[in-house]
């Protein structure tokens, strides 16, 4: 399609540009726009109602709805989100490793910019300035495909963002955002190998799948996230309660929740009753085994689907386990690989647990919400990486960059 290649070779151009942007002046930009976004908060939350209202009487989800919403403080989170950016140390030219050979070359191996980022995301417009963020601070170009739910909000950031760059004399075209809805779009954008050096997909398992499926460019692979809680016979309950309730509510429609709790039979008892009062104050839907059922009257039975179900809702499964392997056994049979938690004062089962449950972030009396870029310090990701080649886990920075060999000779020639 015209339409993106020309958005293809406009961000090709564009990253020979940012590449030659030193920290300092990359900085300065990352600043400027940081005061762009709060100083439009008005004109970005009058776009982003249009998109609320539209969703809203689509029948979104109310997990959903509270990933599209924005409001001023999460716009100044969105900010902070960069000037944290701005603050870290810039990988890009960093030294991997240095070496010298016995014929005299000496080899230096150095991180560079993947060159053009793609990235398709769904609801979540806070994902634009985000993406912009690590994408210009490691100086790669961003394409952006935003879901249609999202439209308003994400053209009105682009826009705010690419007018601050303009103001600094650097090109817009660190940012596009393709504004045609049309899937066969989408589907184009996924085989636009020419110009697009990775693509991320940031969404739901139909849109992960699909990218993953379609795409003729390389794919970091961010998953959905069926994150468990594993409460063990040793564990603090007074601990467990507060973990398990911030897991499960604090926000229900991020990847990051927790969506399944196993409890360990020697304590359920001692347990469920007290959290299940807790739940139903969160207007928490439980389903369990047949185990839970008995001490929660009122919760629903589990069923197989249950147990591998990233709900984004006010819905828990749970069931009874009899050892700290079998909740293992579980959670790496169900599980998407992203977060999972233990709540123990046991060391030998927290070891069990993490050296066992085959996911990015493991948890020892925790909540998983805290599997997030800005948690860990990265100012902000560029998406949960549930793969295992290159990134893993939130992604920052350095996940960003790739690497090349500097190799510095005198003269030596192969025999």
């Amino acid at each position: 399609m015209e339409y993106l290649n020309e958005l293809g070779k406009r961000a090709a151009d564009a990253k020979y540009e940012l590449q030659k942007l030193t920290a300092a002046e990359k900085s300065t930009a990352l600043c400027t726009v940081a005061t762009a976004l709060t100083d439009a908060t008005e004109r970005i939350l009058e776009a982003n109602s249009k998109d609320y209202e539209i969703a809203e009487a689509n029948g979104m989800s109310e997990g959903l709805l509270d990933r599209l919403k924005l409001t001023a403080g999460r716009i100044t989170g969105m900010a902070e989100g960069l000037l944290q950016i701005m603050e870290l140390e810039d990988p890009v030219g960093g030294i991997v490793e240095s070496f010298d050979r016995p014929n005299g070359l000496h080899i230096d191996k150095v991180r560079v910019p993947m060159g053009v980022v793609g990235i398709i995301y769904e609801a979540r417009p806070n994902v634009t300035a985000d993406a912009f963020g690590l994408c210009f601070k490691t100086g790669n170009a961003v394409i952006l495909k935003g879901g249609k739910d999202a439209f308003y909000s994400n053209r009105a950031i682009t826009e705010v963002i690419r007018e601050a760059l303009v103001s600094g004399k650097i090109t817009a075209d660190a940012i596009q955002l393709i504004e045609d809805n049309d899937r066969a779009v989408t589907t184009a954008f996924m085989k636009l190998k020419q110009y697009v050096d990775v693509l991320i997909p940031r969404g739901g398992a139909g849109l992960i799948r699909a990218v993953v499926e379609n795409s003729t460019i390389p794919v970091i692979e961010t998953g959905t996230g069926n994150c468990h809680i594993y409460v063990d016979e040793e564990a603090d309950l007074s601990k467990a309660v507060p973990i398990i309730i911030n897991a499960k509510t604090q926000r229900i429609g991020v990847c990051n929740a927790c969506e399944s709790l196993l409890v360990h039979e020697k304590i359920a008892d001692r347990l469920l009753p007290v959290l299940s009062s807790a739940l139903r104050e969160k207007n928490v839907e439980m389903r369990g085994d047949e185990k839970v059922r008995e001490l929660i009257p009122d919760a629903k039975e589990a069923t197989e689907e249950d147990y591998g179900t990233e709900y984004l809702d006010y819905i828990v499964s749970m069931k009874t386990v009899a050892s700290v392997e079998e909740a293992v056994a579980h959670i790496n049979r169900y599980n998407t690989k992203h977060s999972d938690a233990i709540i123990t004062e046991n060391k030998e089962s927290a070891g069990i647990f993490l050296q066992g449950v085959d996911s990015a972030c493991v948890y020892v009396n925790a909540s998983t919400r805290f599997t997030d870029g800005f948690e860990f310090g990265f100012g902000a990701e560029i998406g949960i990486s549930t793969q295992k080649l290159h990134a893993r886990g939130p992604m920052g920075l350095r996940e960003l960059t790739t690497y090349k060999y500097l190799i510095r000779g005198d003269g030596q020639i192969r025999c």
